[in-house]
């Protein structure tokens, strides 16, 4: 079946949430678990392999999306360490950078949907 605006709609949410339990982890809401920050068992990055591949493997932005999402989701564990060592502010200071890569993915996911 191919992929519909409701796919990448589910997405971008996948990604909000992830930016959303980041957060909550660096102001102190909640634990950082390991699998926040991997790319097998984020949502989006499920999304990815089991929606997007099937459908647009071939296609050189799932990569780039994967790629960049990879990057975003270390880019986090970076922050939540810094955290944890008590850098409160620079880990805070840290999501523009996650917001520029999330930012990238929703520019890629925009041109997929438009290709689909």
């Amino acid at each position: 079946m191919p992929l519909s605006s409701f796919d990448f709609q589910q997405a971008r949410v996948k990604q909000v949430l992830f930016k959303s339990r980041l957060r909550s982890v660096l102001y102190g809401v909640r634990e950082a678990e390991p699998a926040l920050f991997s790319l097998a068992e984020n949502p989006l990055g499920q999304w990815i392999q089991t929606v997007l591949k099937p459908q647009a493997a071939g296609q050189p932005a799932v990569r780039e999306l994967e790629h960049v999402l990879q990057r975003m989701l270390n880019t986090g564990q970076d922050l939540a360490t810094r955290y944890q060592r008590g850098h409160l502010e620079e880990a805070r200071a840290g999501l523009d950078q996650v917001n520029v890569f999330s930012d990238q993915i929703e520019t890629l996911l925009t041109s997929l949907e438009r290709a689909a």
